[in-house]
């Protein structure tokens, strides 16, 4: 069986593979419906986790304009409807046995979510289900558990979503196939939501400048009592980036022609790599950042802003370096559903 993963509307050829689906091997579809992407990923359980046999992803914009009007636009529904039929079709010809569909923060911050849901529901099959954000944090952090190490024990996994920035401490233990949730916050600015309060301003050095310090103060609220900053300070914490922006800025530090999830999906970057792609993203005009195979016309106006929040963690918490996650959300709702059915996946 192929599996194709679209970004954006192009299909990243990088991601093209065969994958051989025993006839009676369950299959399992996740899909995640965020304020800037809709994901759809198929898989069956293999050995110690899952073989993908089908991947898709589209930026819709559900959340454009959300933070000043209150509700989701039509435009935006319209667009993000398109991106769910194609789902659901997916999900029937393929004959998916479980499925789980979850909405995030657009959903749950528009006065009109429950009109869309209806909307999804009669227009496509979709039973979508709005999660915390406590809940979304969890369902990542059990998608990209497989990457952080035992030592150090300590963890900061953290987000950048669309709408919003997750945040979670976690303990490492050996032997646990999930590491325990220590501390979690959920802070309502994503890329999306702050490319549109800053504006232009956020292109500009200045204007760049003083929104990472403004976010800055803001994670602070995570650290009253500046305990993660003393330990990141000390190399004793291990980083981990699970969000476009983080992989966006992977894929443009190491030049790649074009996306490639094997490169990026679990690289170590230095904090001085991530600043150097920052200024060399914020220096460059929207047809440059367009121009580029790993940000594309759909996220030109966005990175900078990833970038802005991205810069301002590493500020807060000084650790030197963070490991990149290509996996998160999905693919914890992939593992929950598996683990749930008696499945032997870790």
């Amino acid at each position: 069986m192929l599996e194709e993963v679209v970004v954006g509307d192009r299909l990243d050829q990088d991601r093209r593979r065969y994958c051989c689906q025993p006839p009676d091997a369950p299959l399992y579809g996740a899909l995640d419906l965020g304020t800037n992407n809709c994901r759809l990923l198929l898989a069956t359980p293999a050995g110690s986790g899952f073989r993908v046999i089908d991947a898709f992803s589209r930026i819709t914009r559900l959340g454009e304009g959300l933070a000043e009007s209150g509700a989701l636009s039509e435009a935006a529904m319209v667009r993000t409807l398109a991106a769910l039929k194609h789902c659901a079709q997916r999900l029937t010809q393929r004959g998916v046995q479980r499925v789980r569909a979850v909405a995030t923060e657009a959903c749950r911050r528009a006065s009109n979510c429950a009109v869309f849901l209806s909307r999804i529901e009669a227009d496509t099959g979709l039973a979508m289900e709005i999660i915390s954000a406590e809940e979304e944090a969890r369902l990542a952090l059990a998608g990209c558990a497989a990457l952080l190490d035992h030592n150090p024990p300590c963890g900061l996994v953290f987000d950048i979503g669309g709408g919003s920035t997750e945040l979670i401490r976690v303990c490492v233990r050996p032997g646990s196939a999930i590491p325990e949730i220590e501390a979690f916050l959920s802070l309502p600015f994503g890329v999306v939501t702050l490319a549109e309060e800053c504006g232009p301003a956020i292109h500009c050095p200045d204007g760049y400048a003083a929104t990472v310090r403004r976010l800055s103060a803001v994670l602070r609220r995570f650290d009253a009592d500046g305990a993660l900053t003393r330990l990141a300070a000390g190399a004793r914490v291990q980083m981990l980036g699970t969000s476009g922006t983080v992989t966006t800025l992977a894929g443009v530090h190491l030049n790649l022609s074009r996306y490639n999830r094997a490169a990026v999906d679990g690289l170590l970057m230095d904090f001085n790599s991530v600043a150097a792609v920052s200024r060399r993203l914020l220096s460059a005009t929207a047809e440059e950042r367009a121009a580029h195979p790993c940000i594309g016309k759909e996220r030109a106006d966005l990175v900078v802003a990833g970038c802005a929040i991205l810069e301002a963690i590493c500020r807060v918490w000084p650790a030197g370096r963070l490991r990149v996650a290509d996996r998160g959300v999905r693919e914890g709702v992939l593992l929950s559903m598996m683990y749930a059915d008696g499945m032997h996946c870790a």
